[in-house]
């Protein structure tokens, strides 16, 4: 371990008055040194993975239930989501155990783990042994070294289809199964909204709003091709104009201040983010104006600004509380790095130890780190920091504590001493 303390020290001190040359020489070696590195933690991934295994067989765990919460623990060392945690986890696993030389290149520092991800993921239908072919041709001679992302998902996929060209076609008959449509935060209050769907449907959709956008444009339509797809895909999947307001529940929350234009704190969409004040106000306006906004007050502690409560007109959270539990975590599993949706509302202190079912000891998770957290030699505790804010210490079976902290509400920032109003929730 000092000897890692020591690698990262000099990296951070690197000489300043370096030629062009050089400081191109120290990127190429740092690139390489990330690669070992990545080679490394995969191999330290693997053995954490079979000492916990051993030790929840010797509790007596559930064969069932052994391996729970390993890989939640890779995601956290890793500072990646549970399920990033889980995807690093099963590639250590093949590269120690089924592809040596994929493994060997990433040592050496001449294949990043990106690059070896694409080949795990690029063969993962294949047997062992015809795994191990695509391996030793495309590794042992380093030829994977030399090529990009796409030039090597080509060479692996092609690979592939000769060694076990039913594997493959299986495969791809699977994935259709997985076809979903997924949402996630874009800059400047915009989202993707991305399907997964079989080529033959992707392709069509594309191949039809280009040809009704080339149609806009050719009437004299002055969006530009792509205004005119986005906007015919909204029209053609709700059956209304894409400027119309939605007839659907979206939580907007913001100080009441801010609402009324006497400042321009941030606002809170649930789901996505932080939204510029002005923005915030033109939505409720056009809300108003389509249809009816409800507003629902939310309290926050006068000196500290924290989400302490909310109107509302046991085991299982009530309604309400999970409600309040989503909307101070603002919809984000509490487990550090994880960013994936609450999916539980999770008793910290667990209720069959004597917690209870309330604000203070209750917490957002995912639906992963949920299970995990019951897994053996998993803790949390609750902890109210001395400014107020609701904090989880959440201790994991080789004894490392993480602790998260709720997200700060609207306006925050500028509590005073003296008792405010409180925020608003407003939902359309």
């Amino acid at each position: 371990m000092a000897a890692l303390h020591e690698a990262k020290a000099a990296l951070a001190e690197a000489p300043s008055d370096l030629s062009d040359a050089q400081l191109v020489d120290l990127i190429r070696e740092a690139e390489e040194l990330k690669c070992s590195a990545a080679a490394a933690q995969a191999a330290a991934a693997v053995r954490l993975d079979e000492s916990q295994r051993a030790a929840q067989v010797e509790a007596g765990v559930r064969p069932a239930r052994v391996g729970e919460g390993i890989a939640e623990q890779v995601g956290l060392a890793r500072r990646e989501s549970a399920a990033k945690g889980a995807r690093l986890l099963g590639l250590a696993k093949v590269l120690e155990h089924e592809m040596p030389h994929t493994r060997a290149l990433m040592r050496d520092g001449r294949l990043n783990e990106w690059r070896a991800t694409i080949l795990v993921r690029e063969t993962a239908c294949l047997s062992l042994a015809d795994r191990r072919t695509v391996d030793e041709r495309l590794c042992a001679g380093g030829e994977a070294a030399t090529m990009s992302d796409l030039a090597l998902t080509r060479a692996a996929k092609k690979l592939a289809c000769e060694l076990d060209p039913a594997s493959v076609a299986e495969r791809a008959r699977r994935a259709e199964s997985e076809r979903h449509v997924s949402i996630r935060p874009a800059p400047d209050t915009m989202c993707w909204v991305t399907a997964l769907l079989p080529v033959k449907q992707a392709v069509n959709i594309y191949a039809v709003l280009l040809a009704m956008a080339a149609t806009a444009r050719a009437q004299g339509d002055e969006r530009s091709k792509g205004q005119v797809m986005a906007d015919t895909l909204v029209e053609r999947v709700t059956g209304r104009p894409a400027e119309e307001a939605p007839r659907v529940e979206i939580k907007l929350v913001m100080t009441d201040a801010s609402l009324f234009g006497q400042t321009d704190d941030a606002a809170h969409v649930e789901g996505y983010g932080p939204v510029p004040a002005p923005w915030a106000r033109a939505f409720v306006v056009g809300a108003m104006c389509a249809t009816r906004a409800w507003i629902r007050r939310l309290y926050v502690a006068p000196t500290t600004g924290q989400l302490v409560a909310m109107d509302s007109r046991a085991r299982c959270a009530p309604a309400g509380l999970a409600d309040f539990v989503a909307t101070r975590d603002q919809g984000i599993c509490r487990i550090p790095w994880c960013g994936a949706p609450i999916r539980q509302t999770d008793h910290v202190t667990a209720w069959a130890d004597g917690g209870k079912t309330t604000g203070a000891n209750t917490q957002g998770l995912c639906e992963r780190h949920n299970l995990a957290k019951e897994a053996l030699g998993w803790s949390a505790i609750a902890i109210l920091d001395p400014d107020g804010t609701h904090t989880v210490e959440t201790t994991t079976p080789t004894g490392h504590r993480h602790r998260s902290r709720a997200p700060a509400p609207p306006g925050a920032d500028r509590v005073s001493t003296s008792s405010g109003p409180p925020g608003l929730e407003l939902t359309a």
